[in-house]
């Protein structure tokens, strides 16, 4: 890796000279003379590679750790592999840091520190934005070995404050600034995990509870595209990139690119891709179907035993008393060898007792009540279900009755601590959810890239003007430059920090996971556009234990919830005085 960090920044640091050179010195608007930035812009270029080197690493950690957070979700519900999660936080963060980033890098370079204290002093500015580099990529390694997803915003304002502490003192810290910025750090995990808990309970009573929750499913996801692509699209639009020239679209033009885009997207998704995710799905669970007919005494009709398909399915369920007299049973799990599958049965209840019954073919025909082979087929037909498939499947449905009276409310509202989730169902969420997961990525890229590369930049600008208030806007290429740098920590290191907000602090499936992105994703896009430099990391975390907290039976893993809080405690200190730290030894040495 330091082969390849040197490299990249030799290249950067010969690109930014040229671009100086070719800007003639400080620009059209500089009044320092020639001669003069000449002579500053030789006595700091070497501050200026290390700076180059420092970012890379920090943006190397900042992809091993904060991306990982963002497709944690996706990766922990075997939504996404991980080579799909790095090939697509690679796109989406990059477009995330070009389209809304620029706020976030304004607010971290001029926000936090009061800059007229540097005035007569460029050159300790630029060097305690080595001292900030350093901090922050020093703690953000030691955390990602140590597995602990914490904030790049935490460090870069931790570093940012111990750096002029030790330069300039207290009074040069703009402390209203800072407490907004930590105060948003506190209240971005409860927002996103609020919007990720009703987002939740909406998608649990109108889908997940539902008698026939595919098909519920199908019914609202254009719908669930429509919010989603609304939002995006306006987050980019209104107020957008100064980069790319969208800053003065006007609030009315920004609502209807908004609303034709996501409708135009919902359309898209109602005629084409809901069809083709059905046929999808009925397709990838081909079932082993095993028919029995199971009396409800729990005995079971004497005839041969013939061979059965075994297939590696799901089989999560309580049986369906459709018929009277007998149960079709549609098993969706590996059968063991022995062809015996453990069905629990309403009049064997007492202790939790289960009955093992064995599983054998019925005969061809089979004909009660009026109910036919040929009205089966018809029937299964319609809904989609091939001719290889039971007659009645086994299914968790029971359904919830709402009580008048706060207790029985509650109990409807929450689901149901017994209730396992359809597979078919998650199947159709899986796909929303690369969707929401793109989302985040793009949200990450908005908040966090441009907290990464805040301090490169700051560098850039006084190298370039010889003043310390930095009045050029980010380069196109400093921000790609820390994306790219992201980009390969996530490929080397990022598997580390995934399986714990992914996976072990909480069970998470394609729904819920769905939810967490998505409340999250919201509340870092709402925090750029308002240049708040807030935790990524604390939005999916707080969106992480707010629907694990109300999922069926399914709680957090508290031991790692309080590892991962005591990280978030230690970075603001930590990363202060790894920075103070620096800047003593750059102002005893060159200084």
């Amino acid at each position: 890796m330091s082969y390849l960090t040197t490299i990249f920044a030799f290249i950067f640091i010969i690109f930014i000279s040229t671009s100086a050179v070719q800007n003639g010195g400080g620009g059209g608007d500089s009044i320092i003379s020639s001669p003069d930035l000449i002579s500053f812009q030789n006595a700091t270029f070497w501050a200026l590679f290390v700076g180059a080197v420092l970012a890379f690493v920090l943006g190397f950690g900042m992809g091993a750790n904060d991306v990982s957070n963002a497709f944690g979700t996706s990766v922990g519900s075997k939504v996404l592999t991980l080579k799909q999660a790095y090939i697509l936080a690679s796109i989406f963060e990059t477009l995330g840091a070009i389209f809304v980033g620029y706020n976030v890098t304004d607010t971290m370079r001029k926000s936090v520190v009061v800059l007229s204290e540097y005035e007569d002093n460029p050159k300790a500015l630029l060097f305690g934005q080595i001292a900030i580099l350093g901090g922050c990529s020093g703690w953000l390694m030691i955390a990602t070995f140590a597995e602990l997803p914490v904030s790049t915003t935490h460090s870069v304002v931790g570093a940012t404050i111990g750096f002029s502490f030790m330069m300039k003192g207290i009074s040069s810290i703009q402390w209203w600034e800072v407490g907004k910025i930590v105060l948003s750090w506190f209240t971005s995990p409860l927002i996103s995990g609020f919007i990720s808990s009703i987002l939740y309970l909406v998608v649990d009573i109108s889908v997940l509870r539902k008698e026939e929750p595919l098909e519920a499913g199908l019914r609202v996801l254009p719908i669930f595209y429509f919010f989603c692509i609304a939002f995006n699209t306006f987050t980019i639009s209104y107020q957008g990139s100064k980069i790319l020239g969208l800053e003065s679209i006007p609030l009315w033009l920004a609502l209807v690119i908004s609303l034709l885009t996501a409708i135009l997207a919902a359309l898209v998704v109602h005629f084409i891709l809901k069809p083709r995710l059905s046929s999808w799905i009925h397709r990838k669970h081909t079932i082993a179907v095993v028919r029995d007919v199971v009396q409800r005494n729990g005995s079971i009709l004497s005839h041969p035993q013939l061979p059965i398909i075994n297939k590696r399915l799901e089989f999560d369920g309580k049986i369906r008393t459709h018929l009277d007299g007998s149960f079709v049973i549609e098993t969706t799990h590996s059968l063991p060898g022995n062809n015996y599958i453990t069905i629990p049965l309403e009049n064997d209840k007492k202790n939790g007792k289960q009955i093992c019954r064995s599983i054998s073919e019925l005969p061809e025909k089979y004909q009660r009540n009026g109910f036919n082979e040929n009205n089966k087929l018809r029937k299964n037909r319609n809904r989609g279900i091939s001719e290889a498939e039971s007659v009645l499947s086994v299914t968790n449905y029971v359904p919830q009755k709402l009580e008048l009276s706060p207790r029985g409310f509650l109990n409807w509202l929450l689901p149901a601590h017994d209730r396992k989730e359809d597979a078919k169902t998650l199947q159709l969420f899986s796909s929303i959810q690369v969707f929401t997961a793109c989302f985040a990525g793009f949200a990450h890229g908005s908040n966090d890239v441009s907290n990464a590369i805040a301090p490169l930049t700051a560098m850039l600008a006084i190298y370039r003007e010889m003043s310390v208030q930095q009045k050029e806007p980010t380069p196109i290429y400093v921000l790609l430059y820390g994306v790219f740098a992201m980009c390969v920590g996530l490929c080397v290191l990022g598997h580390k920090v995934i399986k714990t907000v992914g996976q072990r602090m909480s069970s998470i499936h394609a729904a819920s996971g769905f939810t967490i992105e998505f409340g999250a994703a919201v509340t870092a896009l709402l925090a750029s556009k308002a240049g708040l430099p807030i935790s990524t990391t604390h939005c999916l975390v707080g969106s992480v234990v707010s629907v694990g907290c109300i999922k069926s039976g399914e709680g957090i893993k508290w031991s790692i919830f309080r590892n991962v809080v005591f990280s978030w405690l230690v970075t603001l200190p930590v990363a202060a005085f790894i920075s103070a730290g620096i800047m003593l030894l750059l102002k005893i040495i060159v200084l």
